[in-house]
């Protein structure tokens, strides 16, 4: 069956209802694959192309049920590595990887490094040349630059319209709830290269604080005025974090209401 696009997607009543919406699922997925997930193209032997969607995790419980709610919504596999640490969402098959990727159609990804790896693979699907893949592979990434310079946020007046779902499943993959014995409790998410991304979940949840580059190409936004907390605490009551992140949440409310 096909994906569609939903856009004029809005808040359902209940979190409990949205986290069981199928397009709310998607939105977050895209997100999470922009923070943890991973585009591959790889061959076999030399004979053959072989191509993966893969989202690698902590083996939790939380986590391990956040990857079967996406695998029963857009497919895929769920399983525990042989030693038991991670919990690995994954899709081999050709033909579900092109279902899948339609779904980038109507929510796009946002990081520069994933758009990469989904033109890459969009190429290599197209051509299906293991003598294209093998020289082209080391030059996946150098469209990169212009990305970034461009801004892929650009093109939108305002916040993309599936922004809300995306957020949460980025922060799921990236955000960071710190609690302190000083009590000055801080919410923060980083991301290597993608500047203006960093900066328009700045501007999203209309925090004052300025994106920092602390080195390389690190660019992080922390949070400690509980004003904006409540804000995004807020946020996730209309838009849940799904995975392991939302236990953490809770627990970090719980100390910025003692």
């Amino acid at each position: 069956m096909p994906f569609i696009c939903i856009k004029n997607f809005s808040i359902l009543t209940t979190e409990n209802t949205k986290k069981n919406d199928d397009e709310y699922i998607k939105m977050f997925w895209v997100g999470l694959m922009d923070g943890d997930g991973s585009i591959q193209v790889n061959h076999w032997q030399y004979k053959s192309l072989q191509f993966r969607l893969v989202i690698k995790l902590s083996n939790i419980i939380t986590n391990y049920n956040m990857l079967i709610k996406i695998a029963k919504t857009i497919g895929g596999t769920v399983i525990i590595t042989g030693k038991s640490k991670d919990v690995i969402w994954y899709v081999n098959n050709r033909d579900t990887i092109k279902t899948i990727i339609k779904i980038f159609d109507c929510y796009p990804l946002l990081t520069s490094k994933k758009i990469c790896q989904l033109e890459f693979l969009k190429k290599c699907l197209l051509e299906n040349s293991v003598e294209n893949y093998l020289i082209n592979r080391n030059s996946k990434y150098i469209n990169q630059s212009s990305i970034i310079n461009s801004n892929p946020l650009s093109s939108f007046v305002n916040l993309p319209y599936y922004f809300n779902g995306w957020v949460s499943g980025f922060i799921e993959a990236e955000g960071c709830f710190s609690i302190r014995k000083n009590t000055y409790h801080s919410f923060s998410i980083g991301q290597n290269d993608d500047f203006y991304l960093i900066n328009s979940i700045k501007n999203f949840f209309d925090i004052a604080n300025t994106v920092r580059n602390p080195y390389g190409h690190f660019y992080c936004l922390q949070v400690y005025k509980k004003e904006k907390l409540k804000f995004i605490i807020n946020h996730f009551n209309n838009y849940p974090l799904l995975g392991e992140k939302s236990k953490s949440l809770q627990k970090w409310i719980k100390e910025l209401n003692n």
